[in-house]
């Protein structure tokens, strides 16, 4: 009686709610049987109906008791076996504590589960092509290495070592290697782009070189282009940019410097704990220098909500490395004036182009940049302005940048020359004061009266390329004089050849060492055609110069030349003007240089490069 209470209870309960379940609950999916509770043991099963299905494909299990009916699996109920990802061997599988030390990067390239790309098909960029300067934008012509030995260009980019002891030829060089270009036959086009990358950054162009290596979708990165890019965004303060190529991709770099970063490309995911458990544990295991290991702890740290203060110890650090200098810079720390001082060349070109740091502290380094072509003019001249307008404090940058702005804005000749030598600071100034003084000599009118000064006020203006303005000094200096030598080169075209006579009128008042100024000016005007050819042998043998002797690189530097290829010409010129000063130029390696870039149509490149090894020979 009981029984039968209830259930005309919960039938009469369900006819009342019939419209309301109706509307309040979803009409279920699941085949019949799965939203079916299950059935209790001590109530007799009510009996009902059962559904019978049309034309089963399978047979169907027996109804008794109520069993719920159970959809069979596909395929009949196989189960496919777990294939091993190529390169695993099952013997060689880690153990489970193994397993448990591994991070999730590890784990995926074991696996593998790490993906090559992170980016669609129809976004990948084809590799045809790589480069940052089309022709429109002054670039080389983009199939002049297509069909170029491939060993030739390799040779070329990987003897590109140090920076370049020319300016001219350091921006020579720098439009080159970032022109879009196709990739010599026979060379895979990530290797070309990661031996351009190489050679930039051996040249202090990081930010070239970082924008070169952006130029390819990081999937298509080999190991070499890796380590560049690497190389380039450490030097300019951008770790994470490589984070894309640690997240995707599988790397076999295993240097602390690589697991820094990818425990700063961790935290910067949003993976925090991670990172900082890496990084300590790489600082009780040794693992790498401390200081280097606590930078990389603030880098970090400065991802998300997970910040905690690192304390820099500084006590014990001799040596201002790249790393330290671009973590510290990134993360604002403030590194001891010992280790700033005296920096290394590679420290200044980092300071001088860091848009973080001070204004003092980057156009102290700025002569360098300048003085290697990593500045030009108008960009140095911005940098001390800058510094003008926001400081208000005495010494010798401060003078400077007043005495820059008299330069430009006093009314009277003889003072703005005044400021200019003030700029330069001594009799034999640094060439990276003439590149900054370029424009303020531009603004003066010649003058017979200025003749004392007139060598180094074209200099200057030939260090940023404005030889028309230097040209209208041609009036006013004397023949044979360091101007008057200068001024030849500042011509786009001649006339007439120099003569033997005017040549030994200059070289008669050399004081150069070895009068090398002369040896420098005798290869140009012999690398240009504009001196007497027949006088070329004698005035040569004078000087010790010797410029018909042959070597490799000659001969495939006047290779290129007559094939009219002028980015393989660029390559040879870079190796041949490799070194801090121009005391590793010769004037034999200076005549094929300038001879070779007048034959394929670089003659604008050729002649200041000619002036240039007269200005500071």
């Amino acid at each position: 009686m009981r029984a039968g209470w209830l259930l005309g209870g919960a039938a009469l309960l369900a006819l009342t709610s019939t419209l309301v379940m109706a509307q309040q609950r979803p009409e279920s999916l699941l085949p019949p049987g799965f939203d079916d509770p299950a059935p209790t043991p001590s109530a007799a099963p009510t009996a009902r109906p059962q559904p019978q299905p049309q034309q089963p494909s399978t047979p169907t299990a027996p109804a008794s008791g109520g069993t719920p009916v159970i959809q069979p699996l596909p395929g009949g109920g196989a189960v496919a076996p777990v294939v091993i990802p190529d390169g695993i061997v099952q013997s060689n599988l880690p153990s489970l504590e193994e397993l448990e030390k591994l991070n999730p990067d590890e784990l995926d390239e074991l696996l593998g589960l790490k993906p090559k790309f992170d980016i669609p098909p129809a976004a990948r960029r084809s590799m045809e092509r790589v480069g940052i300067l089309d022709m429109n934008e002054g670039g080389l012509p983009t199939a002049a290495l297509a069909n170029q030995p491939a060993s030739i260009v390799r040779a070329a980019l990987a003897g590109t070592k140090r920076p370049m002891g020319s300016r001219w030829g350091h921006m020579l060089m720098r439009r080159a290697l970032a022109s879009r270009l196709e990739a010599p036959a026979g060379m895979d086009p990530a290797e070309f782009a990661a031996l351009r990358v190489k050679a930039l950054n051996a040249m202090g162009e990081w930010s070239v070189a970082r924008a070169v290596a952006q130029d390819v979708d990081t999937g298509n990165w080999n190991p070499a282009l890796t380590d560049a890019a690497f190389d380039a965004y450490l030097h300019t303060a951008d770790l994470v940019g490589i984070c894309p190529r640690i997240q995707v991709g599988s790397h076999a770099r295993e240097d602390a410097q690589w697991e820094m970063a990818r425990a700063i490309c961790a935290a910067f995911s949003g993976q925090g704990a991670r990172a900082g458990s890496d990084l300590n544990r790489m600082l009780s295991r040794g693992r790498g220098e401390a200081i280097d290991i606590l930078l990389a702890q603030r880098f970090a740290g400065a991802a998300g909500a997970g910040r905690r203060a690192v304390n820099l110890e500084w006590d014990n650090v001799e040596k201002l490395t790249p790393w330290r200098y671009a973590l510290a810079n990134a993360v604002g720390a403030e590194i001891p004036e010992q280790l700033r001082a005296n920096p290394s060349p590679t420290i200044q070109r980092m300071t001088a182009t860091a848009p973080m740091l001070p204004l003092a502290q980057r156009v102290a380094a700025a002569d360098v940049a300048a003085r290697e072509g990593i500045l030009s003019s108008a960009a140095y001249v911005d940098l001390m302005s800058q510094f003008r307008g926001e400081s208000a404090g005495e010494g010798e940058l401060a003078t400077r940048a007043s005495r820059l702005r008299d330069a430009y804005v006093l009314a009277d000749s003889a003072a703005r020359v005044a400021a200019i030598k003030d700029v330069w600071g001594s009799e034999q100034p640094d060439y990276g004061r003439l590149v900054l003084t370029a424009y303020a000599a531009a603004r003066l009118e010649p003058d017979e009266a200025l003749a004392d000064v007139a060598a180094p006020l074209v200099a200057s203006m030939l260090a940023a390329g404005l030889e028309r303005d230097a040209l209208r000094w041609a009036a006013v200096v004397p023949q044979g004089s360091e101007a008057w030598a200068l001024l030849v080169f500042a011509q786009p075209t001649r006339a007439n050849p120099v003569t033997s006579g005017q040549f030994e009128g200059f070289a008669g008042d050399d004081d150069s060492a070895g009068q090398r100024k002369s040896a420098f000016l005798l290869a140009g005007l012999a690398g240009l055609g504009r001196i007497e050819r027949e006088a070329v042998n004698d005035l040569a043998t004078d000087l010790g110069a010797d410029f018909g002797r042959q070597t490799r690189w000659s001969g495939l530097i006047d290779a290129a030349a007559e094939a009219g290829n002028p980015a393989l010409v660029a390559f040879l010129a870079g190796v041949g003007m490799q070194g801090n000063s121009w005391d590793r130029m010769t004037p034999r390696h200076l005549f094929h240089i300038v001879s070779a870039l007048e034959r394929v149509g670089l003659s604008a490149e050729a002649r200041m490069i000619a002036a240039e090894a007269v200005a500071r020979g």
